[in-house]
């Protein structure tokens, strides 16, 4: 129960705080998060490109993948530039409806972003166990309609928040406590009972993140059991190969959010800089690393950049 005892009406606009606590570092803050969307815009667009250019890189996996660096692309988007706002020109000032915007879209990248790491999985699943079928099993159709229902799994699991947020009537404040419109952040200023809120907060991250990592995890668990019972030590390297860089990109994705989850089970109350710093980790590094890793573990890859730099080169 939030205790009110001046509370203001709904406001027109709220103010983003940034990282508090750290507002005269904002200008250091500016630069590693300015450099990760630059490199992350390069990567993701540079694997767009060479997988449409590549035709022998027309198939599930790289599909993908692709549909991973769209959604990565998506989710700097809608988050640094308008942290960079804040940090280089003080413009904190954002309305209502932005707010309830990006409440919806922020989260719903990253939701989308956990989804498509579950289907990479099922692929990875049914190379090991399945490959004479794996084209059969992965056809074309089967890749359209697991990308819809990653965006339908999205959809349905955030438009509640801007709605339960929209119902909101009275605040303790109008100062968000963060870089950015957070649901809980903005929850947690509002006056009253918000229990439900908690719920529902509790709800979407079972439903999108625990659901994904539950399966994920069986699903590597059974393409390690096949791999070690493969006879040829070369095939098993190259197989143990393919998986490591997914098993990367899926430690680098999840890390955050199970320690920031892991810490308030266990009691455990950061900084509020801190905290905000690590959620900002949600959003930022997957999508700068996610192109390197693949990149570099992808020979048609790693041949193209090469190519590209060489034909610059010259």
């Amino acid at each position: 129960m939030s205790s009110c005892n001046s509370s203001i009406p709904q406001p027109l606009t709220f103010v983003l705080a940034g990282i508090p606590g750290l507002e005269s570092s904002h200008g250091w803050f500016s630069v590693p998060f300015f450099l990760v969307f630059v490199i992350t815009v390069i990567g993701n667009a540079t694997i767009l490109c060479i997988i449409r250019v590549e035709k022998s890189l027309h198939e599930p996996m790289f599909l993908l993948l692709a549909m991973l660096s769209v959604v990565d692309l998506s989710l700097v988007s809608v988050t640094v530039p308008r942290m960079l706002a804040i940090f280089w020109m003080n413009a904190k000032e954002i309305s209502f409806n932005a707010c309830l915007t990006q409440m919806f879209f922020i989260p719903s990248f990253y939701v989308m972003e956990s989804g498509i790491l579950l289907a990479m999985a099922f692929d990875r699943f049914v190379a090991i166990w399945h490959p004479l079928r794996y084209t059969t099993i992965l056809a074309n159709n089967m890749l359209v309609k697991m990308a819809l229902a990653v965006l339908a799994r999205a959809v349905a699991v955030l438009t509640p928040a801007p709605i339960l947020t929209k119902r909101l009537e009275r605040f303790q404040t109008h100062v968000i406590a963060y870089s950015y419109c957070a649901y809980m952040a903005v929850v947690q200023i509002a006056c009253g009972d918000i229990s439900d809120h908690i719920v529902y907060g509790l709800m979407v991250i079972v439903a999108s993140v625990g659901f994904d990592l539950c399966f994920i995890s069986l699903s590597y668990g059974l393409i390690l059991h096949a791999v070690f019972r493969i006879p040829s030590w070369e095939a098993r390297g190259k197989a143990l190969s393919t998986c490591g860089s997914h098993l990367c990109v899926i430690a680098l994705f999840y890390s955050p959010v199970v320690f920031s989850v892991l810490a308030q089970i266990l009691g455990y109350h950061m900084a509020p800089h801190l905290q905000i710093i690590i959620d900002n980790l949600y959003f930022l590094v997957p999508p700068m690393i996610n192109p390197l890793i693949y990149g570099a573990r992808t020979k048609q890859m790693r041949e193209w950049v090469l190519r590209i730099l060489h034909c610059r080169g010259d």
